[in-house]
């Protein structure tokens, strides 16, 4: 059988005293989406972050592409793609020195990088705007680039926190090329706009402010919906 995307399995992630994540358990195969949802302080940011192996779990299995987390997160953070409240982009830099680097930091040889990021920016319309600083762009082209950021090195897995941010419709259209379903990847995505993206979510994971999580199936049929205690 193929490997899950992820696998998830009694998951807890502590702050002190406080547990953001109690007892999270799922299974995301390949091609599948996870859409996110809860309150504030729910801990959907929290989970997406140890998926992208910045934070360690306290307890439970975590396992992304086939790597136990924390201890083999090396061999997969260049096949994740992790979208994330800020657009992790240098403001000095241009747009595209910015993808220039990313690519560098993948491995990405030169030539093809470039193809990849000409390609990219004129996808998301910024290829006229490429070429100035960061900090003196919108935050919706900021939110432009942090996509290609995304998937330039061509991740098997994507984690979005809020993808849509910021972006008016056309970015959105923008956001649904780059990183929607029609691409194949395994995706985790949290949203406060459920209607959004829950009809092509497989499943849905509703957390709780105490830490809890409720996994059913989302738009697209998923069986043997659970609910993880």
């Amino acid at each position: 059988m193929t490997q899950p995307a992820v696998a998830v399995a009694g998951l807890r992630r502590d702050y002190g005293d406080r547990a953001a994540l109690a007892g999270v358990d799922f299974t995301l195969a390949t091609g599948e989406s996870l859409l996110v949802l809860g309150p504030n302080g729910a801990g959907k940011t929290t989970l997406l972050r140890v998926l992208a192996t910045l934070l360690r779990p306290t307890a439970g299995e975590v396992r992304v592409l086939g790597a136990a987390l924390p201890d083999e997160a090396w061999k997969v953070r260049g096949r994740i793609g992790f979208l994330g409240h800020e657009a992790l982009l240098y403001r000095d830099l241009s747009g595209r020195e910015n993808l220039r680097f990313h690519a560098r930091l993948h491995g990405m040889q030169a030539d093809a990088a470039e193809g990849r990021i000409a390609a990219l920016l004129t996808l998301v319309g910024m290829e006229r705007r490429a070429g100035e600083r960061v900090a003196e762009l919108s935050a919706g082209m900021r939110q432009r680039l942090a996509l290609c950021r995304c998937v330039l090195h061509e991740p098997e897995l994507l984690l979005l926190d809020e993808p849509d941010s910021n972006l008016d419709a056309a970015g959105r259209e923008v956001a649904r090329e780059l990183v929607g379903s029609a691409r194949g990847r395994a995706r985790v995505i949290v949203s406060h706009d459920p209607e959004r993206f829950v009809g092509e979510a497989h499943h849905v994971l509703n957390l709780t402010v105490d830490g809890r999580a409720e996994l059913s199936a989302g738009g697209i049929a998923a069986p043997n919906p659970k609910v993880a205690r």
